[in-house]
């Protein structure tokens, strides 16, 4: 009876081996299911972050032509409002020498004409009918001011007379000195 026993003893050993075994394999194989799903994350997780570092150089891409797009704007901002003062000095320096001008030359005409001389051409008629005229208003954006510059009118035909007397101005200014 103790061979029998022990004989008992021995199979519920290897019934409980079993059972341990195909506890054991069952468990082996979701570990080794576990063990691909975490080394298949792991490769998505990488992939992700090469990603993420991909947009990331994108955005700091953009981000730098912002930078520059917005550094172009602020020069040429500087140089819009650069020439605008010096639109507004050319067009107040142009305005005194004009001032300057006209009593010379009424002067200048009130002794040509004491001498029985014609009197000058008009600057306007002399340069091509450049005139201070407001040609071409413009509003700058930056300074809220209306600035005016110098028109240079089209040029007459050659055969268009361009004094009163239907002389050309050149022939007149030759014969007059």
């Amino acid at each position: 009876m103790a061979d029998e026993q022990e004989i008992m003893c021995k199979l519920e050993s290897i019934k409980e081996i079993r059972n341990k075994t195909l506890q054991m394999e069952k468990i082996k194989t979701r570990l080794k299911a576990e063990f691909e799903a975490l080394e298949s994350e792991e490769r998505h997780l990488k992939e992700y972050k090469q990603e993420m570092d991909l947009l990331l150089q994108e955005k700091m891409a953009h981000v730098e032509e912002l930078r520059l797009i917005h550094a172009d704007i602020n020069v040429m901002e500087n140089t819009i409002k650069q020439s605008e003062n010096d639109l507004n000095k050319l067009l107040e320096s142009t305005r005194r020498l004009h001032d300057e001008y006209k009593p010379l030359k009424e002067h200048v005409d009130a002794l040509r004409m004491t001498l029985g001389l014609q009197r000058l051409p008009d600057l306007c008629e002399e340069e091509e009918k450049l005139s201070l005229e407001p040609a071409c208003p413009v509003i700058s954006k930056f300074t809220g001011m209306h600035l005016y510059a110098l028109c240079a009118k089209p040029r007459v035909d050659p055969g268009t007379p361009k004094s009163r007397n239907g002389s050309r101005m050149n022939e007149e200014k030759e014969h007059a000195y």
